[in-house]
């Protein structure tokens, strides 16, 4: 097979003097060296960029990060002094991003199933909106309220508006069968609106809706916007959200629309539609999925003659476990020669104790990989490092951004010792 296609790699990769790929000028050999492996190496200036293409596509204020596809103290800082909003689906995400210094105000929490711990931290920290799932969400806010928890905040409420996008079933959201929002089709969500509205405890200021994510046709996008525009025009407010979940190219046979694309295709929709609202999104992967790599450490190559040739990395399904939950595709390239032929054809699998712990079912390789070769996927700058485990008590990764030749650490590896830290005995 060809070599990787370029474009899966961040957008400052190139070719250091001895062949080797450097991110954002630095060498990955180096950056192994100093850093170990598996690492996540993200180019800082690529995220820059994706976050600006959002802003100048949507229009500044209108974009949230959904912080899930990626969360570090680093990464919520960068997409707000990019001026992005983020978006929050827990107490957790929340505390990261007050962390980092992001205003609770410029938050906005997410989640199906809400604690009242969390709503009173996002309440207390001045949240700047509240995305309501259920009705007894509403419950606990005005069980909050009745209890002199103020003030009051900005709500929207969450619609599943009947379209299913053309995803995996674990990551569609939009169809009626869902656990997410309000269901559009029997009535819910313009009760919910209605509920809401009447509320002392809540400040209506819009609905939302999310079909999914990694979705690749536009036109799912484009059918959303049409039935939430219709859903909009009833209620009459002023914020409209429309979601995220747009795709990214995993391997080299795949296209996905880009942000700008996304952005003509969303807008367009809601001027032909009369939109009045002022319309938001909430892109995620779309920012920081082909921003990052992964370098892994080969430390087993066994051939089994007639059947298939495993080759072992140091990481595996605790650093990404897209593979195994969705049976996500990948590339594979060797650090040294990252644009060499690959006509090798074997299983990358990862070290943990379970025989389903695949990163690549079919990758195409170099013919010469050997043991202690780098070995580098690409496109994982994305639920990789925030879905993360320690399972089989691995530790997890270190990740470094990476800009102008130099490399700053922004999640130090665990240690042994991190692996106790909750552990009381």
């Amino acid at each position: 097979m060809s070599a990787v296609a370029r474009r899966l790699l961040p957008e400052s990769a190139a070719l250091a003097d001895d062949g080797w790929l450097t991110i954002g000028g630095c060498h990955l050999g180096a950056l192994v060296e100093e850093f170990g492996t598996p690492l996540f190496v993200y180019d800082e200036d690529h995220l820059r960029g994706r976050c600006r293409e959002a802003v100048a596509a949507f229009g500044a204020g209108r974009v949230i990060y959904a912080t899930k596809a990626f969360l570090c103290r680093a990464m919520a800082r960068l997409a707000y002094e990019e001026g992005l909003l983020l978006d929050v689906s827990t107490g957790g995400e929340l505390h990261v991003a007050l962390a980092a210094g992001v205003p609770a105000s410029a938050c906005v929490l997410h989640g199906n199933n809400k604690s009242e711990e969390e709503l009173r931290f996002a309440i207390e920290a001045g949240i700047g909106r509240i995305i309501v799932d259920s009705f007894d969400e509403l419950d606990r806010l005005e069980h909050l309220h009745q209890a002199g928890l103020g003030p009051v905040p900005d709500v929207l409420i969450r619609v599943t508006p009947g379209v299913h996008a053309h995803t995996h079933e674990f990551i569609s959201t939009g169809q009626d069968d869902s656990k997410f929002g309000f269901n559009l089709g029997n009535g819910d969500a313009a009760r919910a609106v209605a509920r809401a509205a009447a509320s002392e405890a809540v400040n209506l200021v819009g609905t939302h809706c999310h079909i999914g994510s990694n979705v690749f046709r536009a036109d799912s996008f484009a059918r959303a916007a049409e039935v939430m525009a219709a859903f909009a025009a009833e209620v009459d407010l002023p914020q409209l959200v429309l979601g995220g979940g747009l795709g990214v190219a995993y391997t080299s046979d795949e296209e996905a629309p880009s942000i700008s694309t996304w952005a003509s295709v969303l807008l367009d929709a809601c001027r032909a539609l009369g939109v009045r609202a002022d319309v938001y999104v909430e892109p995620g992967r779309s920012i920081v999925a082909d921003a990052a790599v992964t370098a892994y450490t080969v430390g087993t190559i066994k051939d089994i003659p007639g059947v298939r040739t495993y080759v072992a990395v140091d990481g595996g399904m605790s650093d990404n476990p897209r593979p195994v939950l969705y049976g996500s595709g990948y590339e594979a390239l060797l650090a040294r020669a990252p644009f060499a032929e690959r006509t090798r054809r074997v299983r990358v699998v990862g070290k943990h104790c379970e025989s389903g712990d695949v990163l690549l079912n079919e990758a195409d390789v170099p013919a010469d990989l050997a043991v202690g070769d780098v070995l580098v996927t690409p496109v994982t700058g994305a639920y990789g490092q925030s879905m993360g485990s320690n399972y089989n008590r691995i530790r997890r990764p270190a990740v470094v951004f990476t800009s102008g030749g130099s490399a700053r650490l922004v999640v130090r590896r665990e240690t042994f010792d991190d692996l106790l830290a909750t552990d009381v005995g």
